[in-house]
């Protein structure tokens, strides 16, 4: 069986013992800063990495370790944005303490999937307490990612229990489906650093898909374009690295600082911009009232918080939808809009802090990455958001709600900003088209309702223009795409509309459409006017009338306007129209007279058909445009065998 990868971070109180346990389990202390060592206080995060074993699977982790104490929490939190599991410690002889009870909000916010508590220095209390204490713990645990999990008790003095903790977490990890590659990677960027003759390298957890040696990659927000140079994961170079690993990318096109920097996000082009405004649904946890040491502060609308993505956190204004301000225990629908672009797909999830960085408020999943600021509390927007709130694991529901709210998507559009594969859409997308509820056309979803309405419309426009105007073949094209336009925008759209109407009972007859069983005919006001128009061409086919002395009259030029469009009449120039059995006429008597003579001047051209150049210079003009004949000097010829 192959490798599985996963992602595991530390948490809990300050001076707890999570750097001295990843020291005890991995044989590597996470520290890295000189001033942490001095201090014996973790402040950034450290990494370390552990290989497991359950049964026949092998478990490659990567071990993020995060700062406890209450200043370094935003480093906390910029460590577990993309994790599997994770570590509780508790320590014996401190017990549940306030940034405990932070950090497991933090990571239940954030959808981590499991997790193990390690009760650390049980070599300092009696073995009488340690079940009272575990009991306790599992109580304070309940009804988060850790209810259930077992509690172990540590000491990195004696090594108890750290055997039992990596068999425990081997099981633990070994229940989770990999992460999955959806081929949309990202690298959360948590460090970066320059190497001499090497340039700019990044470190972050990598998700969603995997990126290889050479590959083109953009550094978002700002689509920095550049490249993968060299490849890492726990100093091993690779060629590929894959989802749920630590990984360093060295990018030689860009600088550290300036080009890219913690809260960047390395991906792939073609998976969208960043975002500047996110529609989501805030969660306050009900726990806050529960745990007596937390400063519980309701988060207000129109307030001005932090947020933290991934490994980013930028400033927000929080606008809410319905409430005015968020207490523990509470779900609102609200819009947060970012002081700097932030690379954001929807579904994913992230927390939400004061301004002052000292209290951790609420957590939440992103609904809409490139919401509008305009009308916030819309019917359209609430309703949408309604039914992903209520369903986030519900692809199809994701799918549909984009279809209703927007009634027209490219297929390649639906969901590309999140962090589901392109299959799965295609999969839900189905679904709802076998239920009735969608449909796909050319590039295009949707929703059944939506199409219905347009394609009703257009045949609504043709039969009007049919019933008004009888003598007009249908309705001109660009009139239909403009009133179309009211509904949907998109020109693609529309022809795939007239391609529609077109399968059925409708055809299209150059500029205009037209239903197929419609024949023009003139009205009762301009029945004479065309008998009259009809015999002034017909009397001389080959020397008609000019089109001043036929048109006299408004009546006189909506009936020639009908004969054209009728196909009675041709159109030679603006000043001369001929019937159409006399163009004919004259186009049969050019080709038989060429096909005999070879060539003809404008001189035999006027012999022939008996016309005078008022005529047939235009007429000679007119068939060279049909492809009927080709001038030489003063002389024309077939072309192309004059048919």
């Amino acid at each position: 069986m192959a490798t599985r990868h996963y992602i595991l971070a530390t948490a809990g109180h300050v001076d707890h013992g999570k750097s001295a346990l990843v020291e005890a389990l991995t044989g590597t202390h996470p520290d890295r800063l000189p001033e942490e060592r001095a201090r014996g206080l973790t402040i950034d995060l450290g990494f370390a990495h552990l290989s497991l074993s359950c049964g026949e699977d092998d478990f490659e982790i990567g071990l993020i370790d995060v700062p406890g104490h209450e200043d370094f929490v935003k480093n906390m939190v910029a460590g577990v944005g993309a994790i599997d599991a994770a570590l509780l410690v508790v320590a014996a002889d401190d017990e549940w303490m306030p940034q405990t009870e932070e950090h497991v909000e933090i990571l239940t916010y954030l959808g981590v999937r499991t997790g193990i508590i390690a009760l650390t220095k049980s070599d300092l209390i009696p073995d009488s307490r340690r079940s009272d204490l575990i009991a306790s713990i599992t109580k304070m645990t309940a009804g988060t990612l850790f209810d259930g999990a077992p509690v172990i008790p540590t000491s990195v003095v004696s090594g108890e229990g750290l055997k039992e903790l990596k068999d425990e977490l081997a099981n633990r990890v070994g229940q989770l489906a990999p992460s999955p590659d959806v081929a949309k990677p990202r690298l959360a960027v948590d460090r970066v650093f320059s190497l001499h003759g090497v340039g700019t390298v990044v470190t972050g957890t990598l998700s969603g898909g995997v990126l290889r040696k050479g590959q083109r990659v953009v550094v978002e927000p700002g689509g920095v374009a550049t490249r993968v140079r060299g490849l890492q994961s726990h100093n091993e170079d690779l060629e590929v690295a894959v989802p749920a690993t630590r990984t360093a990318l060295n990018l030689p096109d860009v600088e550290s600082g300036a080009g890219v920097r913690r809260g960047d996000v390395i991906t792939v082009p073609g998976l969208g911009t960043h975002s500047v405004t996110v529609d989501v649904e805030l969660l306050m946890s009900p726990r806050l009232l529960e745990v007596g040491k937390i400063d519980v502060r309701p988060l207000r609308d129109d307030s001005r918080a932090r947020l933290h993505h991934g490994s980013m956190n930028v400033p927000v204004q929080v606008r809410m939808l319905g409430v005015r301000e968020l207490l523990p225990g509470e779900r609102t629908l609200a819009q947060l809009r970012l002081e700097s672009p932030a690379f954001v797909f929807a579904g994913d999830r992230f927390v939400v802090r004061d301004w002052s960085e000292r209290l951790t408020l609420a957590g939440g999943i992103v609904l809409d990455p490139d919401a509008s600021r305009a009308r916030l509390r819309a019917p359209s927007r609430v309703k949408f958001l309604e039914a992903r709130a209520a369903s986030p694991g519900d692809l199809a529901v994701w799918v549909s709600s984009r279809l209703d709210r927007d009634g027209a998507v490219k297929s390649g559009h639906l969901l590309r900003k999140s962090n589901v594969g392109a299959s799965q859409i295609e999969d839900a997308l189905a679904e709802l088209v076998r239920s009735g509820s969608a449909v796909t056309r050319g590039d295009f979803a949707f929703a059944v309702t939506r199409w219905n309405q347009l394609v009703g419309e257009a045949r609504s426009l043709v039969e009007a223009e049919h019933r008004e105007h009888p003598e007009l073949v249908g309705l001109a094209l660009t009139d239909l795409r403009s009133r179309l336009a009211r509904m949907v925008s998109d020109p693609d759209v529309h022809e795939l509309v007239i391609d529609e109407l077109c399968r059925a009972e409708y055809r299209r007859q150059g500029s205009v459409l037209r239903r197929a069983d419609h024949r023009p005919e003139l009205p009762d006001a301009l029945r004479s006017v065309g008998e009259r128009l009809r015999a002034a061409l017909s009397e001389k086919p080959h020397e008609p009338p000019s089109r001043k002395d036929l048109v006299t009259t408004p009546a006189a030029e909506k009936a020639l306007r009908f004969l054209i469009e009728a196909d009675e009449a041709i159109q030679i120039c603006p000043e001369l129209v001929m019937s159409t059995e006399g163009y004919r006429s004259a186009r049969d008597a050019v080709i038989a007279h060429l096909q005999e003579h070879g060539t003809a001047t404008m001189s035999d051209f006027r012999k022939l058909l008996g016309s005078t150049r008022r005529v047939t210079v235009p007429l000679a003009e007119r068939f060279d445009r049909d492809g009927v004949t080709a001038r030489e000097g003063d002389r024309r010829r077939l072309k192309g065998g004059g048919l």
